[in-house]
Protein backbone atom coordinates (compact mmCIF):
# COMPACT_ATOMS: atom_id res chain seq x y z
CA UNK A 1 0.00 0.00 0.00
CA UNK A 2 2.61 2.23 0.93
CA UNK A 3 4.68 1.49 -2.41
CA UNK A 4 1.72 2.24 -4.52
CA UNK A 5 0.89 5.80 -2.55
CA UNK A 6 5.35 6.53 -3.04
CA UNK A 7 4.38 5.71 -7.22
CA UNK A 8 1.34 7.81 -7.26
CA UNK A 9 3.43 11.00 -5.29
CA UNK A 10 6.33 10.19 -7.71
CA UNK A 11 3.98 10.35 -10.66
CA UNK A 12 1.97 13.70 -9.59
CA UNK A 13 4.99 15.19 -8.64
CA UNK A 14 6.62 14.08 -11.87
CA UNK A 15 3.65 16.13 -13.54
CA UNK A 16 3.69 19.16 -12.28
CA UNK A 17 7.49 19.66 -12.87
CA UNK A 18 6.73 19.03 -16.61
CA UNK A 19 4.05 21.30 -16.49
CA UNK A 20 6.60 23.65 -14.86
CA UNK A 21 9.00 23.21 -17.01
CA UNK A 22 6.61 23.52 -20.10
CA UNK A 23 5.75 27.30 -18.20
CA UNK A 24 9.38 28.22 -18.16
CA UNK A 25 9.72 27.34 -21.97
CA UNK A 26 7.40 29.09 -23.17
CA UNK A 27 8.13 32.47 -21.04
CA UNK A 28 10.98 33.68 -23.48
CA UNK A 29 8.97 33.33 -26.16
CA UNK A 30 6.11 35.80 -24.86
CA UNK A 31 8.90 38.05 -23.80
CA UNK A 32 10.36 37.96 -27.42
CA UNK A 33 6.75 39.20 -28.44
CA UNK A 34 6.97 41.94 -26.47
CA UNK A 35 9.58 43.44 -27.26
CA UNK A 36 9.91 46.76 -27.68
CA UNK A 37 9.47 47.87 -31.63
CA UNK A 38 11.96 50.56 -33.32
CA UNK A 39 10.75 54.12 -34.04
CA UNK A 40 10.93 53.01 -37.77
CA UNK A 41 8.32 49.74 -37.15
CA UNK A 42 6.10 51.81 -35.37
CA UNK A 43 5.56 54.54 -37.97
CA UNK A 44 5.13 52.06 -40.36
CA UNK A 45 2.01 51.23 -38.74
CA UNK A 46 0.48 55.03 -38.76
CA UNK A 47 -2.50 54.23 -40.13
CA UNK A 48 -1.80 50.93 -40.69
CA UNK A 49 -3.08 48.93 -37.79
CA UNK A 50 -4.19 52.61 -35.93
CA UNK A 51 -6.96 53.40 -34.29
CA UNK A 52 -5.49 57.11 -34.74
CA UNK A 53 -2.49 58.30 -35.20
CA UNK A 54 -1.36 62.11 -34.53
CA UNK A 55 1.20 64.44 -34.71
CA UNK A 56 1.74 66.94 -32.24
CA UNK A 57 4.22 69.59 -32.33
CA UNK A 58 5.72 71.30 -29.78
CA UNK A 59 7.66 74.51 -28.96
CA UNK A 60 7.96 77.04 -31.54
CA UNK A 61 8.85 76.86 -35.34
CA UNK A 62 12.35 77.67 -36.19
CA UNK A 63 13.59 79.15 -39.23
CA UNK A 64 17.61 79.55 -39.39
CA UNK A 65 20.09 79.99 -42.80
CA UNK A 66 21.22 77.00 -43.85
CA UNK A 67 24.84 76.62 -44.85
CA UNK A 68 26.42 78.54 -47.54
CA UNK A 69 27.53 76.70 -50.84
CA UNK A 70 28.48 77.73 -53.81
CA UNK A 71 26.46 77.58 -56.85
CA UNK A 72 27.21 77.72 -60.88
CA UNK A 73 30.65 78.27 -62.32
CA UNK A 74 33.41 80.21 -61.20
CA UNK A 75 34.61 82.94 -63.48
CA UNK A 76 38.33 83.43 -64.15
CA UNK A 77 39.53 87.05 -65.05
CA UNK A 78 42.87 86.40 -66.53
CA UNK A 79 42.97 89.86 -67.83
CA UNK A 80 44.75 92.49 -66.64
CA UNK A 81 41.44 94.41 -66.07
CA UNK A 82 38.02 93.94 -64.38
CA UNK A 83 35.41 92.40 -65.54
CA UNK A 84 31.89 91.83 -65.66
CA UNK A 85 30.68 88.47 -66.16
CA UNK A 86 26.97 86.11 -65.67
CA UNK A 87 26.51 83.39 -64.40
CA UNK A 88 23.24 81.02 -64.13
CA UNK A 89 22.67 78.82 -61.96
CA UNK A 90 19.59 76.32 -59.77
CA UNK A 91 19.60 74.85 -57.03
CA UNK A 92 17.58 72.70 -55.03
CA UNK A 93 17.09 72.53 -51.38
CA UNK A 94 16.02 69.28 -49.78
CA UNK A 95 14.76 68.02 -46.33
CA UNK A 96 16.07 66.10 -43.80
CA UNK A 97 14.58 64.69 -40.35
CA UNK A 98 15.18 62.03 -37.57
CA UNK A 99 13.61 59.07 -39.65
CA UNK A 100 15.78 59.37 -42.37
CA UNK A 101 13.35 58.99 -45.16
CA UNK A 102 11.31 61.71 -47.64
CA UNK A 103 7.87 63.22 -46.65
CA UNK A 104 7.69 64.29 -50.85
CA UNK A 105 4.04 63.24 -51.94
CA UNK A 106 5.36 59.96 -53.96
CA UNK A 107 6.61 58.35 -50.85
CA UNK A 108 3.53 59.11 -48.52
CA UNK A 109 1.88 55.19 -49.59
CA UNK A 110 5.34 53.97 -48.41
CA UNK A 111 5.61 56.36 -45.27
CA UNK A 112 1.97 57.42 -43.80
CA UNK A 113 3.40 59.34 -41.28
CA UNK A 114 4.23 62.05 -44.14
CA UNK A 115 0.97 63.51 -44.60
CA UNK A 116 -0.15 63.37 -40.58
CA UNK A 117 3.37 65.48 -39.92
CA UNK A 118 2.54 67.92 -42.89
CA UNK A 119 -1.44 68.32 -41.66
CA UNK A 120 -0.67 68.95 -38.09
CA UNK A 121 2.59 71.53 -39.43
CA UNK A 122 -0.01 73.69 -40.76
CA UNK A 123 -2.53 73.69 -38.27
CA UNK A 124 -0.24 74.42 -36.07
CA UNK A 125 2.16 76.82 -37.58
CA UNK A 126 0.09 78.31 -40.37
CA UNK A 127 3.09 77.46 -42.49
CA UNK A 128 3.14 75.01 -45.39
CA UNK A 129 5.71 71.95 -45.35
CA UNK A 130 8.30 71.40 -48.39
CA UNK A 131 10.48 68.38 -48.89
CA UNK A 132 12.45 70.58 -51.68
CA UNK A 133 12.62 73.79 -53.05
CA UNK A 134 14.44 74.91 -56.26
CA UNK A 135 15.71 78.43 -56.77
CA UNK A 136 17.41 79.85 -60.05
CA UNK A 137 18.87 83.03 -61.00
CA UNK A 138 21.33 84.98 -63.00
CA UNK A 139 23.81 86.51 -61.03
CA UNK A 140 26.14 89.51 -62.63
CA UNK A 141 29.86 88.65 -61.14
CA UNK A 142 32.23 91.79 -60.79
CA UNK A 143 35.41 90.23 -60.89
CA UNK A 144 39.00 92.13 -60.48
CA UNK A 145 41.87 91.47 -62.31
CA UNK A 146 43.31 87.73 -62.32
CA UNK A 147 41.10 87.18 -59.79
CA UNK A 148 38.43 84.45 -59.91
CA UNK A 149 34.55 85.15 -58.39
CA UNK A 150 32.01 82.92 -57.36
CA UNK A 151 28.76 83.04 -56.08
CA UNK A 152 27.45 81.29 -52.45
CA UNK A 153 23.60 80.77 -51.71
CA UNK A 154 22.10 79.90 -48.03
CA UNK A 155 18.68 78.93 -47.91
CA UNK A 156 16.37 79.86 -45.60
CA UNK A 157 15.41 76.67 -43.69
CA UNK A 158 12.62 75.55 -40.95
CA UNK A 159 12.66 73.13 -38.01
CA UNK A 160 9.86 71.57 -36.14
CA UNK A 161 10.22 68.94 -33.19
CA UNK A 162 6.75 67.09 -31.85
CA UNK A 163 5.70 63.41 -31.23
CA UNK A 164 3.48 60.98 -32.96
CA UNK A 165 0.90 59.14 -30.98
CA UNK A 166 -0.07 55.83 -32.08
CA UNK A 167 -3.53 54.51 -30.59
CA UNK A 168 -3.74 50.85 -31.69
CA UNK A 169 -6.91 48.97 -32.40
CA UNK A 170 -5.47 45.90 -30.40
CA UNK A 171 -2.50 45.95 -28.52
CA UNK A 172 0.89 45.67 -30.46
CA UNK A 173 3.68 44.51 -28.33
CA UNK A 174 1.69 44.71 -25.30
CA UNK A 175 0.76 48.60 -25.67
CA UNK A 176 -2.38 50.09 -27.01
CA UNK A 177 -0.34 53.41 -26.81
CA UNK A 178 2.92 54.32 -28.09
CA UNK A 179 4.82 57.68 -28.58
CA UNK A 180 7.84 58.60 -31.17
CA UNK A 181 9.94 61.53 -30.66
CA UNK A 182 10.50 62.87 -34.52
CA UNK A 183 12.36 66.34 -35.62
CA UNK A 184 12.15 67.34 -39.29
CA UNK A 185 13.82 70.36 -41.32
CA UNK A 186 13.37 71.71 -44.71
CA UNK A 187 13.19 74.82 -47.03
CA UNK A 188 11.12 77.18 -45.61
CA UNK A 189 8.74 78.80 -48.15
CA UNK A 190 8.20 82.54 -48.94
CA UNK A 191 11.66 83.04 -46.99
CA UNK A 192 14.57 84.98 -49.31
CA UNK A 193 17.72 83.01 -49.43
CA UNK A 194 20.82 84.75 -48.80
CA UNK A 195 23.43 85.20 -52.13
CA UNK A 196 26.99 86.70 -51.78
CA UNK A 197 29.64 87.11 -54.28
CA UNK A 198 33.32 86.21 -53.69
CA UNK A 199 36.79 86.34 -55.38
CA UNK A 200 40.02 85.78 -54.66
CA UNK A 201 43.54 85.98 -56.05
CA UNK A 202 44.30 82.81 -58.56
CA UNK A 203 46.50 80.03 -57.85
CA UNK A 204 49.51 79.85 -60.57
CA UNK A 205 47.68 75.96 -61.31
CA UNK A 206 44.48 78.44 -61.85
CA UNK A 207 46.60 80.50 -64.05
CA UNK A 208 48.18 77.21 -65.92
CA UNK A 209 44.85 75.90 -66.49
CA UNK A 210 41.96 78.40 -67.12
CA UNK A 211 44.28 81.31 -68.66
CA UNK A 212 46.78 79.12 -70.79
Amino acid sequence: MLRTRDRARRASTLAALMVASGALLAVPSARADDGTPSDAELLARCDNGTRKCLFHPSGDLTVFPGAAHQVGDAVYNCTDDPQTSSRTWEDTTGESNSMGVSLREEFERKFPFGPVFKLAFEQSYRHTWSSSHTESQTTILNVPAGEVGWVTRAPKLQKARGTYELIFKDRFRGHRYWYVPFEATGPADGETSVKTQHSRAMTAAERGMYCG
